[in-house]
Protein backbone atom coordinates (compact mmCIF):
# COMPACT_ATOMS: atom_id res chain seq x y z
CA UNK A 1 0.00 0.00 0.00
CA UNK A 2 0.91 3.62 -1.21
CA UNK A 3 -0.01 4.79 2.32
CA UNK A 4 2.45 2.38 4.66
CA UNK A 5 5.44 3.54 6.54
CA UNK A 6 8.31 3.05 4.30
CA UNK A 7 11.22 4.20 7.13
CA UNK A 8 12.58 1.65 9.09
CA UNK A 9 13.92 2.53 12.56
CA UNK A 10 17.53 0.40 12.69
CA UNK A 11 18.10 2.64 15.96
CA UNK A 12 17.49 5.49 18.58
CA UNK A 13 18.91 7.88 20.83
CA UNK A 14 17.90 10.24 23.12
CA UNK A 15 19.87 13.48 22.69
CA UNK A 16 18.14 16.06 24.82
CA UNK A 17 15.10 16.24 27.00
CA UNK A 18 13.34 19.22 29.10
CA UNK A 19 9.88 20.24 30.45
CA UNK A 20 8.66 21.16 26.98
CA UNK A 21 10.87 18.88 24.13
CA UNK A 22 12.04 15.66 23.70
CA UNK A 23 15.29 15.56 20.60
CA UNK A 24 15.68 11.71 19.33
CA UNK A 25 18.19 11.31 16.72
CA UNK A 26 17.18 7.85 14.42
CA UNK A 27 19.52 5.97 12.08
CA UNK A 28 17.26 5.17 9.46
CA UNK A 29 16.71 3.12 6.13
CA UNK A 30 15.33 5.81 3.98
CA UNK A 31 12.41 5.16 1.56
CA UNK A 32 14.47 4.49 -1.08
CA UNK A 33 16.89 1.80 0.42
CA UNK A 34 19.57 4.33 2.12
CA UNK A 35 21.04 4.35 4.94
CA UNK A 36 20.76 7.86 7.41
CA UNK A 37 19.50 9.90 10.33
CA UNK A 38 16.58 11.34 11.22
CA UNK A 39 16.32 14.25 14.13
CA UNK A 40 12.96 14.50 15.95
CA UNK A 41 11.49 17.21 18.25
CA UNK A 42 8.49 15.85 20.33
CA UNK A 43 6.53 18.76 21.56
CA UNK A 44 5.29 17.82 24.83
CA UNK A 45 2.38 20.15 24.57
CA UNK A 46 -0.16 20.78 22.26
CA UNK A 47 -0.36 23.81 20.75
CA UNK A 48 -3.75 26.26 20.74
CA UNK A 49 -4.43 29.78 18.74
CA UNK A 50 -7.15 31.90 19.36
CA UNK A 51 -9.37 34.08 17.00
CA UNK A 52 -11.13 36.84 19.20
CA UNK A 53 -13.84 38.17 17.02
CA UNK A 54 -15.89 40.84 18.59
CA UNK A 55 -19.77 41.84 17.40
CA UNK A 56 -18.01 44.92 15.21
CA UNK A 57 -15.49 42.56 13.24
CA UNK A 58 -12.67 43.61 15.38
CA UNK A 59 -10.03 41.24 16.53
CA UNK A 60 -7.01 40.84 19.17
CA UNK A 61 -3.01 40.51 18.63
CA UNK A 62 -0.58 40.09 21.01
CA UNK A 63 2.62 41.34 20.52
CA UNK A 64 6.24 39.88 22.11
CA UNK A 65 9.68 39.58 21.13
CA UNK A 66 10.44 35.81 20.25
CA UNK A 67 13.73 34.43 21.70
CA UNK A 68 13.62 31.85 19.42
CA UNK A 69 13.63 34.02 15.82
CA UNK A 70 15.09 37.53 17.55
CA UNK A 71 12.48 39.23 16.01
CA UNK A 72 9.63 41.02 17.55
CA UNK A 73 6.39 39.25 16.85
CA UNK A 74 2.76 39.86 16.15
CA UNK A 75 0.57 36.40 16.62
CA UNK A 76 -3.37 35.79 17.51
CA UNK A 77 -3.34 34.65 21.23
CA UNK A 78 -1.50 30.76 21.43
CA UNK A 79 0.20 28.54 24.02
CA UNK A 80 1.04 25.38 24.81
CA UNK A 81 -1.24 23.09 27.11
CA UNK A 82 0.01 19.60 29.22
CA UNK A 83 -2.48 17.46 29.55
CA UNK A 84 -5.13 19.56 29.08
CA UNK A 85 -7.69 19.68 26.43
CA UNK A 86 -7.72 21.92 23.62
CA UNK A 87 -10.24 23.74 23.97
CA UNK A 88 -10.09 24.45 27.68
CA UNK A 89 -5.98 25.31 26.69
CA UNK A 90 -7.57 27.80 24.18
CA UNK A 91 -9.67 29.51 26.83
CA UNK A 92 -7.15 29.81 29.49
CA UNK A 93 -4.52 31.20 27.21
CA UNK A 94 -7.04 34.15 25.73
CA UNK A 95 -7.71 34.64 29.27
CA UNK A 96 -4.02 34.68 30.55
CA UNK A 97 -3.11 36.95 27.57
CA UNK A 98 -5.72 39.09 26.99
CA UNK A 99 -7.93 39.06 29.59
CA UNK A 100 -11.09 38.39 27.26
CA UNK A 101 -13.55 35.59 27.89
CA UNK A 102 -15.98 34.02 24.98
CA UNK A 103 -19.43 32.63 25.89
CA UNK A 104 -18.89 30.92 22.22
CA UNK A 105 -16.18 28.69 20.39
CA UNK A 106 -15.30 27.09 17.37
CA UNK A 107 -12.57 24.46 16.56
CA UNK A 108 -11.86 25.92 12.56
CA UNK A 109 -8.33 24.08 12.23
CA UNK A 110 -6.43 21.24 13.55
CA UNK A 111 -2.77 20.76 12.10
CA UNK A 112 0.79 20.03 12.59
CA UNK A 113 3.49 23.50 12.59
CA UNK A 114 6.35 22.06 11.47
CA UNK A 115 6.01 17.91 10.40
CA UNK A 116 9.44 17.87 8.39
CA UNK A 117 11.44 18.16 12.08
CA UNK A 118 8.56 18.04 14.86
CA UNK A 119 5.04 16.45 15.68
CA UNK A 120 3.69 19.56 17.09
CA UNK A 121 -0.14 19.30 17.01
CA UNK A 122 -2.27 22.32 16.91
CA UNK A 123 -5.66 23.76 17.51
CA UNK A 124 -7.09 26.70 16.48
CA UNK A 125 -10.64 28.03 17.63
CA UNK A 126 -12.65 31.10 16.89
CA UNK A 127 -13.91 32.97 20.21
CA UNK A 128 -17.18 35.01 20.26
CA UNK A 129 -19.25 37.05 22.25
CA UNK A 130 -16.65 38.46 24.40
CA UNK A 131 -16.08 39.97 27.82
CA UNK A 132 -13.03 41.99 29.36
CA UNK A 133 -11.47 40.61 32.45
CA UNK A 134 -8.22 41.20 33.71
CA UNK A 135 -4.79 39.30 32.04
CA UNK A 136 -2.55 37.25 33.33
CA UNK A 137 0.64 37.03 31.52
CA UNK A 138 3.04 33.90 32.64
CA UNK A 139 6.56 35.67 33.70
CA UNK A 140 8.18 34.64 30.21
CA UNK A 141 5.89 37.14 28.57
CA UNK A 142 6.21 41.04 28.07
CA UNK A 143 3.01 41.31 25.80
CA UNK A 144 1.31 44.26 24.12
CA UNK A 145 -2.18 43.68 23.21
CA UNK A 146 -3.51 45.64 20.09
CA UNK A 147 -7.26 45.74 19.14
CA UNK A 148 -7.94 46.12 15.57
CA UNK A 149 -10.26 44.92 13.02
CA UNK A 150 -10.23 41.51 11.84
CA UNK A 151 -9.67 42.87 7.99
CA UNK A 152 -6.29 44.75 9.25
CA UNK A 153 -5.08 41.76 10.93
CA UNK A 154 -5.81 40.24 7.26
CA UNK A 155 -3.82 42.95 5.91
CA UNK A 156 -0.91 42.39 7.78
CA UNK A 157 -0.73 38.54 6.86
CA UNK A 158 -0.82 39.91 3.32
CA UNK A 159 1.57 41.95 3.50
CA UNK A 160 4.32 39.85 5.61
CA UNK A 161 4.34 41.56 9.06
CA UNK A 162 2.63 38.40 10.78
CA UNK A 163 4.96 35.59 10.24
CA UNK A 164 4.00 33.27 12.92
CA UNK A 165 2.59 29.99 11.13
CA UNK A 166 -0.33 29.68 13.49
CA UNK A 167 -1.65 33.34 13.32
CA UNK A 168 -1.49 32.88 9.41
CA UNK A 169 -3.50 29.79 9.18
CA UNK A 170 -5.82 31.41 11.52
CA UNK A 171 -6.34 34.51 10.05
CA UNK A 172 -6.59 32.97 6.58
CA UNK A 173 -9.02 30.49 7.74
CA UNK A 174 -11.11 32.85 9.49
CA UNK A 175 -11.47 35.06 6.62
CA UNK A 176 -12.69 32.43 4.33
CA UNK A 177 -15.18 31.61 6.89
CA UNK A 178 -15.94 34.99 6.94
CA UNK A 179 -16.37 35.35 2.93
CA UNK A 180 -18.42 32.34 2.93
CA UNK A 181 -20.77 34.05 5.58
CA UNK A 182 -19.91 31.01 8.30
CA UNK A 183 -19.79 33.19 10.83
CA UNK A 184 -21.93 35.63 12.51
Amino acid sequence: NEYNNPWQIVDQKEIYDNAWIHLTEYDVINPSGGKGIYGKVHFKNIAVGVIPLDENRNTYLVGQYRFTINEYSWEIPEGGALNEEPLAAAQRELLEETGLKASAWNKIAEMYLSNSVTDEHCFIFIATNLTQHNSKPEETEKLIIKKLPFEEAYNMVIRGEIKDALSITAILQTRLLLIANKLF
